[in-house]
């Protein structure tokens, strides 16, 4: 028979979880913040790492999207100071936080935050599903808005143009942005340089996954227009384009004059095996480069290339994504694989890139509290603990109250105390 707690017992229990719990989101208030300026200063760069997310996947054990949510979030607040500073305080989790940047602006974020202090994570969570779906009626005329046309200009280049709908055009500059980050940084390349060459890289994976099996032996035939000397020539940019793309495929020699006329061309040659890509995906599953997460569109890399004499073997390969195999050719990285199988990469600049995340002990709970009251931070029981009483939710009038907000700029009562009376309005929304 479990026996019986006394509430004063209870009562100071809870007071420690709810007090915790708003240091907690206080400290997640700083670490979107630096997460925010290590993304702005591509720290995340130099280290081979596709982008912040993954950085913070490989290095503080975040799943890739929930990193992706909190680079997100960490660019929104700037913009919505009255949200950051109430989450800075401890006042809102992350969790509310993360709802209401998807649809706050500088305009409807004091009354987004007036129902997030009388309401709980679910309510917001409600709320900003239900507004987002009001644009219903826009979308079915976007919907029949839709094109897509393109023209081949006097140089041979595409010029393209559309309309999308909301939603496609979101998926579509998502799917841009992540086909982006496996494109090696170049400060010559401006973002609309590179947003082309994602949009190549998109259109070659669908060709690639449409045609045959993404794991397959032989997923691409390089056609090579170069010299052998060319190709066995490490350290030239082009020459190790060309020596990446010819790491996993199938090869045709074409000899050629002086002029480009084709004098002759060889057969097509497999350089791995469908059985031997098998043993190599078993073995190490998806990249290699520690910290990826990547186990889909890899390429068998060739530790000493086969243009110099490297076997097609299993000892001398190993699996990297696309972005990966191109640091290692074009971006001067290295990797070594012994012959118990152990892989080795170094920096450009020849250190070893470590093999897991940082695991030394950061602080600890008392230190975090006191950091706090250092910054003046008067975090306490009743920091966190929405002032909803358990009331029904209205959720028609709570959406016509933003939709005012958004529409009319009008300003609601400030309800950032217990004793304030909400408005007519609002009152009935919990």
């Amino acid at each position: 028979m479990n026996a019986i707690v006394p509430h004063s017992a209870l009562q100071t229990l809870e007071d420690q979880i709810t007090e915790l719990a708003a240091h907690i989101s206080a400290a997640t208030w700083r670490l979107l913040a630096l997460i925010r300026e290590y993304d702005l200063r591509s720290g995340w760069n130099g280290g081979g790492t596709k982008s912040c997310a993954h950085w913070l996947n490989w290095k503080c054990g975040i799943n890739v999207g929930a990193a992706r949510e909190k680079v997100r979030v960490a660019h929104a607040l700037p913009e919505l100071p009255q949200i950051s500073a109430a989450f800075r305080e401890g006042r809102l989790s992350y969790s509310k936080v993360r709802a209401m940047t998807r649809v706050a602006t500088p305009e409807n974020e004091d009354y987004l935050l007036m129902i997030a202090r009388h309401g709980t994570a679910s309510h917001i969570e409600r709320l900003v599903r239900s507004y987002r779906r009001l644009g219903r009626g826009e979308a079915r005329q976007q919907l029949s808005c839709r094109e897509l046309s393109y023209y081949i200009d006097d140089d041979g280049s595409y010029v393209i143009r559309g309309r999308l709908t909301a939603e496609q055009g979101q998926r579509l500059f998502q799917a841009l942005d992540t086909a982006a980050e496996a494109i090696p940084y170049d400060e010559e390349h401006t973002p609309v340089m590179r947003r082309a060459d994602a949009l190549e890289g998109i259109a070659e994976s669908f060709l690639t996954s449409a045609a045959c099996d993404s794991n397959g032996g032989d997923r691409h035939t390089l056609h090579v227009h170069t010299r052998v000397t060319d190709l066995q020539a490490a350290g030239d940019v082009s020459a190790e384009t060309q020596r990446r793309l010819a790491c996993d495929c199938g090869v045709v020699h074409w000899l050629e004059n002086e002029r480009g006329q084709a004098l002759d061309m060889g057969r097509r040659t497999r350089n791995i095996s469908p059985a031997l890509r098998r043993a190599l995906v078993h073995r190490d599953v998806g990249c290699s480069f520690p910290g990826c997460t990547t186990h889909r569109h890899v390429d068998a890399h060739h530790v000493v290339h086969w243009a110099d004499g490297g076997g097609t073997s299993l000892d001398n390969l190993v699996l990297l994504c696309r972005y990966h195999h191109r640091l290692v050719h074009e971006g001067g990285f290295g990797v070594t694989l012994s012959a118990a199988g152990e892989k080795r990469f170094n920096y450009p600049n020849g250190t070893e890139v470590p093999t897991g995340a940082d695991m030394r002990f950061r602080g600890n709970v008392s230190a975090l509290q006191l950091t706090h009251r250092h910054t003046r931070l008067n975090i306490g029981p009743r920091s966190l603990p929405p002032y909803w009483q358990g009331e029904r939710m209205d959720l028609g009038m709570a959406i016509d109250g933003l939709l005012r907000r958004s529409s009319q700029g009008t300003v609601p009562d400030s309800a950032d105390s217990r004793d304030s009376t909400l408005p007519g309005a609002t009152r009935q929304h919990y």
